[in-house]
């Protein structure tokens, strides 16, 4: 089998994104003593990057060169919106958060930073630019799902059991894997410049993901107070 831009990408990110199955933040969601209140500040956070992610697949369809490739961008989007947003929405539902409050609330100093880093990347880039810049996310997540259903009672945990079941299952791996195959799509034939230019962006969006892993366990919002 040839290799594949994934495969390239995959020996550059697997020891930071092993170091996420050592965070305390995604040990806890798997071994179930993760505080409810650092869960439902990552609720809350996520549910405003996955506004931006959405917008993300958006463009990408937007800046599609072919019809094929607006449909899988369109696929992502509608899996995002109302696969990975739903698992969101009911967690709010259990823990009384409305719709509304979930939608305002405000980003995290982190969040902002990683958001405003893939659009301005997929902005001012190519449609391959887009499509590098959502990759970690959905990848990381299914990877992370995966680990953690390994550990016993992970799936069937009453409060982060349906955490684990939604980024393992085969729903969302097949969500990743499109994520996956489109990026080697579209990697096809660039020169070394441009391979290297998509590596660095897929990397550096794998080390937002820790910091967004950070944010969440310690609860971080800004770190200078409104006066």
């Amino acid at each position: 089998m040839n290799s594949q831009f994934t495969d390239r990408i995959w020996k550059r990110v697997e020891p930071l994104w092993n170091n996420y199955l050592d965070h305390p933040f995604v040990k806890g969601l798997g071994e179930g003593w993760l505080e409810e209140e650092k869960f439902r500040h990552w609720l809350k956070q996520d549910y405003v990057y996955l506004i931006d992610y959405s917008r993300l697949f958006a463009l990408g369809s937007a800046k599609a060169h072919n019809l094929a490739t607006m449909n899988e961008f369109s696929k992502l989007l509608h899996g995002t919106l109302f696969m990975e947003m739903d698992l969101h929405r009911e967690y709010a539902e259990k823990f009384g958060i409305s719709r509304e409050d979930l939608e305002n609330t405000g980003a995290a100093a982190t969040t902002t930073a990683y958001t405003s880093y893939m659009l301005n990347v997929a902005q001012r880039g190519s449609i391959e630019h887009v499509a590098a810049t959502v990759l970690a996310c959905a990848w990381s997540y299914n990877f992370i799902g995966l680990k953690l259903s390994q550990i016993e009672g992970a799936l069937d945990h009453e409060l982060y059991g349906n955490w684990v079941q939604t980024y393992s299952s085969e729903e969302f791996t097949d969500l990743a894997e499109s994520c996956k195959q489109l990026m080697n799509t579209l990697a096809e034939d660039k020169p070394e410049r441009e391979l290297a230019e998509l590596e660095e962006i897929i990397y550096k969006t794998s080390m937002f993901e820790y910091m967004f892993w950070d944010m969440a366990e310690n609860m971080e919002t800004w770190p200078v107070k409104e006066s």
